[in-house]
Parts: structure tokens; C-alpha cells; sequence
């Protein structure tokens, strides 16, 4: 069951419009790595979570996601108010009016005309929301790694748009929504960790003879680190191709019957590499009438 509280998690304080900033804000609002993307991901989780400690944690998190859709979505209106009132209104002439909601930049002129100057669920290119955003795949191990990196995204975008505003009021509340980011990911770190163990991810542990391999397969130079030396890597630098130890190709098991059937097919579409056929191209360069091209 959810209740909705009618104040906001984090008070709005907006000093002036801004239409530009609004639309920008849209990618945290209806974009890849937004509150309702996130939202998603977590409470799809918390649903099919069978572990009752990650269960509460992700449900948590995922209704603080929901409180931070209200916040952004509070921002942008707040920030869209003064072009939704002079757009509805219309108490400006037709080209001024036009000026003041095109010279926010971006795409804010197309929000406010198609949106009325609120909050869509479009990222800040007017791309709507969509569920591919959501990348849960039901392997705790596997989903909380993307549950960080998901975070520390926000977290990114969040910096960004605090750089291209001096608004106080914006700039603190989405310091407080990066802040936020920093704890979600603290949470699902040693919440993964309380899985042991939690790497490789799933039950499977692969070939151990390719897991400590590294392949150099991008020619010279061939840069070092801990990635690829120390104890626990083989490192190939010139790697041949089969590293299985077979030829190389891929072959399939036919039985006779799809066997005559597929040599018949390709005897019918054999190339001829001794052809010069004409075709349009010599047409319609004029040479083969004898023409200069």
C-alpha cells in the first residue's frame, strides 16, 4: 500500500523561471537514468526479491525514488511557471512571446508549447520514457552491480545540472537529490556484499581455463595494469584464433535429407567469378553506348 504525503521530501525553493533549466532537468525526470527509470528497476526487483532483508531495502528505496520524481517534477513546474502563464494567456504578442519561450534554449519552446509548460515523462530531447529503461534481470548478484553503476550515473547527471545553474534554491535541492545517490549506492554495495559469495555472478563458475586469460586483441602498444598482470592473470599477447584447440570454423550436424536440400541451394545461386556482366551502373554511366562519362 502507498500513501502519499502531500509535502515533498526536500523543500523547492525556485528564485526565477527558467524554462531552459526545466527542460534540461527533464532527463532526470522522464530520462534513461531518472527517478522513474530508477523507481522501476528497484520496485521490479523488490517484488520477485525472495531474500526478506533485500526485499525491504529495495521496496524502501524505491518509494524514496517516487518522492524524488515529485521533487524534479516540482522543480521543472516551478521553473516552467512563468512561460506556462504567458503561453496560456497569451498577454504578449504573437513574435515577443515566441522570443521568450524559444530563447530559453534546447527544447524547452517545445515543451511548453506541447506539454503546456509542465513536466512530461520525455527525456530532455523529448524522447518518451520507456520501460528499456528498466534493466532488472532477477539475479541479485548481477542486479545490484547495476543498481551502483545505475546510481552513480544519477549521481553524475545530477553534478552536471548543478554546474549550469546559480539558481541557490535549484542547486541545493539537487545537491540533495546527489546526495541521495551516494547513500542508495552505499546501501546496495554492502547489501550486494552480504551476498557471499557474489562473484561470478550466478551459480556457474565457467571454464577455468579462459576465466584468468587475457587476450591482447588490440595490437600495440600493449598497456599493463592490474587488469591484466599480477598473479592471477595469463597474459596472451599474440592470441591465435581456435583457443579451444579446434580449426576454427563453424560446422553444423545435417542430417542426408536437409544436406541434398542445401547443396541444391547452392548450386542454384553458385557465383560465376568469371563474369563481367552489364548492369545499370554501365548503363547509366553512358559508356556502354559508346558516350564519354
Amino acid at each position: 500500500m502507498f500513501m502519499h504525503n502531500k509535502r515533498l521530501q526536500y523543500t523547492v525553493r525556485v528564485a526565477r523561471p527558467n524554462p531552459g533549466l526545466a527542460n534540461l532537468l527533464l532527463e532526470q525526470f522522464g530520462g534513461a537514468q531518472g527517478e522513474l527509470a530508477a523507481a522501476g528497476r528497484y520496485f521490479t526487483q523488490a517484488l520477485a526479491e525472495d531474500d526478506p532483508g533485500r526485499k525491504d531495502l529495495l521496496m524502501d528505496i524505491a518509494t524514496e525514488e517516487l518522492s524524488h520524481l515529485e521533487i524534479v517534477g516540482s522543480i521543472i513546474v516551478m521553473l516552467n511557471k512563468g512561460a506556462k502563464g504567458q503561453l496560456a494567456e497569451g498577454v504578449e504578442e504573437e513574435g515577443e512571446l515566441y522570443r521568450a519561450i524559444n530563447g530559453a534554449g534546447n527544447d524547452s519552446h517545445i515543451t511548453s508549447l506541447l506539454y503546456g509548460a509542465g513536466a512530461p515523462l520525455t527525456n530532455s530531447a523529448g524522447v518518451p520514457w520507456s520501460a528499456a529503461y528498466i534493466d532488472t534481470i532477477g539475479e541479485p548478484t548481477a542486479d545490484f552491480r547495476s543498481n551502483i553503476a545505475a546510481e552513480a550515473r544519477a549521481k553524475i547527471v545530477y553534478e552536471r545540472l548543478m554546474n549550469v545553474t546559480d539558481d541557490p534554491g535549484v542547486k541545493e535541492a539537487l545537491g540533495f537529490l546527489m546526495t541521495r545517490e551516494i547513500a542508495h549506492q552505499m546501501s546496495f554495495e554492502k547489501a550486494l556484499h552480504a551476498i557471499q559469495p557474489n562473484f561470478p555472478q550466478g551459480k556457474l563458475p565457467g571454464n577455468p581455463e579462459f576465466t584468468n586469460k587475457y587476450f591482447n586483441m588490440s595490437g600495440e602498444p600493449n598497456m599493463r595494469g592490474p587488469w591484466n598482470q599480477g598473479e592471477e592473470w595469463e597474459y596472451v599477447e599474440s592470441p591465435e584464433p581456435a583457443v579451444d584447440g579446434g580449426d576454427g570454423t563453424a560446422s553444423v550436424q545435417l542430417d542426408a535429407a536437409d544436406y541434398d536440400v542445401l547443396e541444391a541451394m547452392k548450386l542454384r545461386t553458385k557465383s560465376d567469378p568469371d563474369a563481367n556482366p552489364i548492369t545499370g551502373v554501365d548503363l547509366g554511366s553512358g559508356l556502354v553506348q559508346g558516350k564519354d562519362a
